[in-house]
């Protein structure tokens, strides 16, 4: 077995040799992995179900969520089909590469570029769901970038058949097979967080604790997912048949994904009008519902009772800084626009957050004073997704505040680099600027690639 060192050293040296080798190259690698992935379907699928079968005597001893293994399950729905159309979704992005943003022409013949690149070697560290290696395998072959992935222990079967057949898809193209590697261990991931010589940016997807962790041992850049706590804010203008649309698609769609919502606000003069029946909607629906005093008490005194009343309960303050990720929602009421945009501010994790309201301006309040990486009117906080917003997949969720927020896709892989070219027979020398001596022009010039 490799050292977490070779890894890493090899991750780079897979980064620095496929600089040289073109978008065409890299999207036919995309095809050769999505046709590896595609032959070993039936494999792939046994030692998920390998996984799973693991992961439920976890689930039955007390010691893995029903949350988490729902993320696990690889054949649920139509999850396969996704992940495999995924990596031809990113497969037909425009390349983010080679792209320029700023051009200037600084003096006679010497011209300016601000072109977008590659970050270099990423480590990916995820928890339970094993798509997120094919996910992130695509992205970063599309955007230039290497990749080292780490998955929870509780899907190593899986991840280990994904990422030979990635190898195998690699192995008929032009990038080396190093380009996408796959490690098993906790302490290779502590070695390889020592490693900011070859590691240049690491992303962890999974629990708040696990992103804290990383960010406390590493001296490489981080870029973090955190908790997913997501809040619906239904307005004092609100529609109740878009509020009950919003809230329960927010809530029930998926609970165990991060953007599902955590807590519902409500303005205090809905609660004789809209949340009635949002709450009827809610309980019909199955979910429990952590209620602030005067939302319990506005469902327990509706006439004839909501079905399943029994599911409403006094919240603890607790409730409203813990993400469930199952049928249970946390209801605050406030008194106006902006004390529910301080309390979303205060005990959010900043991913995403959406108003049900009638006004054009209490949207754009909201919109503007939330501190979230997604601010939406009137949708579902669902929509918060890579492929929903036609990334092809993504890498991740950032809440932090780097150069990418929300869902991140391939434009939250590049970084840029400047590319400056003299064209005049004597080359450009700086110590001819200045007062007294030759002026800067600065002017505008065409955004092409110079080379």
């Amino acid at each position: 077995m490799s050292s977490a060192e070779e890894i890493a050293k090899a991750a780079k040296v897979a980064f620095e040799d496929s600089q040289l080798i073109s978008s065409a190259e890299r999207v036919a690698a995309l095809n050769h992995i999505h046709q590896a992935l595609q032959s070993n379907k039936t494999d792939i699928l046994a030692a998920n179900k390998e996984d799973l079968k693991a992961a439920q005597i976890e689930v039955d001893a007390g010691r893995m969520s029903e949350s988490l293994l729902k993320r696990l399950d690889l054949d649920k729905g139509d999850k396969w089909d996704s992940m495999l159309q995924g990596v031809l979704n990113v497969a037909e992005l425009p390349d983010p590469t080679g792209i320029v943003s700023y051009a200037k022409e600084l003096d006679d013949g010497l011209e300016l570029y601000r072109v977008s690149c590659p970050i270099g070697v990423l480590l990916v560290i995820f928890e339970a769901r094993p798509e997120v290696v094919v996910n992130i395998a695509a992205l970063a072959i599309k955007s230039g970038n290497s990749a080292i992935l780490k998955g929870g222990k509780e899907s190593n079967k899986t991840t280990q058949i994904l990422a030979q057949s990635i190898s195998s898809g690699l192995s008929r193209s032009s990038l080396p097979s190093s380009y996408i590697q796959a490690i098993q261990t906790r302490a290779e991931v502590s070695s390889l967080l020592a490693l900011d010589q070859y590691i240049d940016l690491v992303i962890p997807r999974g629990s708040n604790s696990l992103v804290q962790n990383i960010q406390n041992n590493t001296r490489i850049p981080v870029m973090g997912h955190a908790d997913g706590l997501c809040s619906v804010y239904i307005d004092e203008s609100a529609d109740i048949e878009k509020a009950i649309r919003v809230v329960v698609d927010s809530k029930t769609d998926y609970p165990a994904a991060c953007n599902s919502t955590e807590t519902l606000v409500l303005h205090e003069s809905v609660l004789q009008s809209v949340w009635p029946a949002v709450g009827r909607a809610l309980l019909t629906a199955q979910v429990r519902l952590l209620c602030d005093p005067a939302s319990l008490s506005a469902l327990q005194a509706l006439s004839p009772p909501p079905s399943n009343l029994s599911f409403a309960e006094p919240a603890t303050p607790e409730a409203y800084t813990t993400e469930h990720l199952n049928l249970t929602l946390s209801v605050m009421t406030l008194p106006s626009l902006s004390a529910a945009v301080r309390f979303i501010n205060a005990h959010s994790s900043h991913h995403t957050d959406s108003i049900v309201t009638e006004s054009q301006s209490a949207a754009a309040t909201f919109c503007r004073g939330v501190d979230s990486a997604g601010t939406f009117v009137n949708a579902s906080t669902r929509f918060a997704d890579g492929f929903r917003y036609g990334f092809g997949t993504e890498v991740g969720i950032s809440t932090g505040r780097i150069h990418a927020r929300g869902p991140v896709g391939l434009e939250g892989l590049v970084i840029y680099k400047y590319m400056l070219r003299s064209m005049s027979k004597s080359g450009h020398i700086a110590s001819e600027f200045g007062s007294g001596k030759k002026q800067f022009k600065h002017t505008d010039i065409v955004k092409t690639v110079p080379f």
